[in-house]
């Protein structure tokens, strides 16, 4: 079926490198045996006790589910098939809204395909199978023969082996997923790798996130004075801008991004932490620009990787876009950095949140290093140590070809906070966990792992110094999320609206470029990141995120920062003003507006400043619903760039 599809919808003017075709094909094939063992289940109860088989009730099962199933496949692969060549994607599961008009689509399917051949074919083909199935059923009865318990247990274990392995499909710490299929910018070689089958069953979870149109065209005109859209199109609904370079710093330097887990900012020194967990960081902030009132879209290190890589914050409800196959293809801005070369660098597996799907399918030629691509060994869940990351980093970059782009994304200061013996002369502090607890860390073993994530830093910028890309590089490092926890030395609505959360430093390091230290509070967040990233490298790019660069002073009079503080099925909104912190579920009620300096800021003014309430509550709900439209059309052809 794999090889009909290919040659039925191939596109012979979209010429696809051979081992990118072949690579489709193995992993197609992984998960065709993961289908075929999933569905061959229920005959592992012959293994434990063949005498069943005889069974009438039993062998008639057999014989019946199997024509069923296979029949029921095949219906699924037809369908997907119809499905590919009206809208050149593969079926889902969101697929089965055209039964809500199911008179209109009934028509449409009748007077396109060949329904009728098409059911007479696979009448046929069950009752075929049903034969078939009812011969090697009798011929498996009469092949059951008793044998020693010891052959019979190493049977058992061998088959239950081979059937784990192939459910798992891979040798390595993650199993197969769907995102293994999306490893190369070739929307047709991914579709390629795909089972329909299994892709159908694994979008089921994702079936209802969708978006009212209605309402984004509602918003439309707030979103066009937000985002500065200088060519709106109310009726196509445009959100792209082709932005110019603003106050360019450098002419294409290398790029080095440096994610740094949990590094929530009341965390660090730099924002008055009494503790001093971070004297590294804090040194490269006083030679850098520091944007004090930095936010994520949300706690979370997948969502913040997808807020960052596509400018758009994470809306998915249950779980992560990352996760999301009908979302995996995005249009980002990194590719507008053309003649780099683009790397991404990770101590553990990149199937981790799938987010393997969402940088090889986007990202034009990237590199992924990940834990099977390091001599450093593994310390944990999470891989290579933090410090070994960069170290291993720094070894390729030296012998990159410049300019480049490269994302570094630590892990070491999430649970279960190991540090490797190879340290390079770090030493624990010894505190007592209510002191951890009472400056916001959990507890001593957490307070000594934020360290040495800082320790691992200082150690990176120091090697760094002495390579020959050092100087043609800016740094871009901020934290993934915050975290909750004791803020006694901040503002009070830090703890008690939960903005320690989401508040994260934001320094960008450029000795050569940057010569005096800023500090900058306009309101800033992730979404802006790559847009402020472009731009100082001189880049021209199209933005089609819900962010704006930060050096770009026209929009300094209106920057919020719009998060979701809760992700369930009524997940809680907020936007951030200067002064003001609106916040609402999804469904509209609990609505409240906070005064952020305030001693009371949990006190509700939203009776006492009602215009304000209003206006903010219309900027949030415009930001969350053009947010979940874009993420489903966000995807833009190469022919643009």
């Amino acid at each position: 079926m794999r090889i009909i599809f290919y040659l039925a919808f191939k596109n012979p003017q979209d010429a696809i490198p051979f081992i990118v075709i072949f690579k489709s094909f193995y992993i197609g094939l992984k998960f065709d045996v993961r289908l075929v063992f999933l569905l061959h289940i229920p005959l592992l109860i012959v293994l434990f006790k063949p005498s069943l088989f005889s069974k009438k009730g039993i062998k008639k099962f057999f014989v019946i589910y199997f024509p069923v199933t296979l029949t029921l496949c095949l219906l699924i692969y037809l369908i997907d098939f119809g499905n590919f060549s009206y809208l050149e994607t593969r079926l889902e599961a969101a697929t089965i809204r055209y039964l809500l008009n199911f008179s209109t689509s009934l028509k449409m399917v009748w007077q396109t395909y060949p329904v009728l051949p098409a059911v007479i074919g696979l009448v046929i083909i069950y009752f075929i199978l049903q034969r078939v199935y009812k011969k090697l059923s009798q011929i498996l009865l009469n092949e059951i023969k008793t044998t020693s318990k010891i052959k019979e247990v190493v049977a058992i274990i061998l088959l239950l082996v081979i059937f784990i392995a192939g459910i798992y499909g891979k040798v390595s710490y993650y199993p197969l997923r769907w995102s293994d299929a999306f490893f190369s910018p070739y929307s047709f070689a991914s579709y390629l790798a795909l089972n329909p089958v299994h892709y159908f069953a694994i979008t089921f979870q994702h079936k209802d996130e969708t978006y009212s149109e209605d309402l984004v065209r509602k918003y439309y005109p707030i979103m066009v004075d937000y985002l500065g859209i200088k060519e709106p199109d109310p009726k196509k609904l445009n959100f792209l801008r082709v932005e110019r370079p603003v106050n360019p710093v450098a002419n294409r330097p290398n790029i080095v991004v440096i994610i740094l887990e949990s590094l929530a900012a009341h965390k660090t020194g730099i924002f008055g932490n009494p503790l001093n967990p971070t004297p590294n960081l804090d040194s490269i902030a006083k030679e850098s620009i520091l944007f004090t009132n930095f936010y994520v879209q949300s706690q979370g290190t997948a969502r913040s990787v997808w807020t960052f890589i596509t400018g758009l914050p994470d809306v998915e409800i249950q779980s992560t876009s990352t996760r999301n196959p009908r979302v995996v293809k995005q249009h980002t801005i990194i590719n507008s950095f053309k003649g780099y070369e683009k790397y991404y660098f990770l101590g553990g597996s990149a199937n981790w949140a799938n987010i393997r799907g969402l940088l090889s399918s986007n990202i034009h030629d990237l590199k992924i290093y990940e834990e099977n691509d390091y001599r450093s060994p593994r310390i944990d869940v999470w891989g290579i140590s933090d410090l070994h990351l960069f170290e291993e980093a720094n070894n390729v970059l030296r012998s990159a070809h410049e300019p480049f782009f490269a994302i570094i994304q630590t892990s070491g200061s999430h649970r279960p906070y190991t540090i490797p013996e190879d340290n390079k002369g770090f030493k624990k502090i010894s505190i007592d966990d209510s002191t951890a607890k009472k400056y916001g860390f959990v507890s001593e073993k957490e307070f000594n792992a934020f360290r040495f994530l800082d320790h691992s830093l200082g150690y990176y910028i120091e090697i760094a110094k002495k390579e020959k890309y050092f100087k043609n590089t800016i740094f871009i490092l901020f934290g993934d999320h915050g975290l909750p926890g004791r803020v006694p030395f901040m503002r009070k609505s830090e703890e008690l609206l939960g903005l320690n959360r989401i508040h994260v430093p934001l320094i960008i390091y450029a000795p050569a470029f940057i010569k005096k230290h800023q500090l900058i509070d306009i309101l800033a967040n992730e979404m802006d990141l790559l847009p402020t990233i472009a731009s100082l490298a001189g880049i021209s790019y199209i933005n089609s995120t819900l962010g704006k660069n930060l050096f770009d002073h026209s929009f300094d009079h209106k920057r919020v920062s719009f998060h979701i503080l809760d992700h369930g099925t009524n997940p809680i909104l907020g936007l951030i003003e200067k002064e003001f912190y609106f916040s609402m579920t999804k469904d509209g009620t609990q609505k409240a507006l906070y005064k952020l300096d305030s001693e009371n800021p949990r006190e509700n003014l939203i009776n006492i400043y009602p215009d304000i309430a209003s206006s903010m509550e219309d900027l949030c709900r415009a930001i969350y619903e053009t947010a979940r439209y874009m993420r489903f059309n966000n995807e833009i052809k190469n022919k643009i760039y």
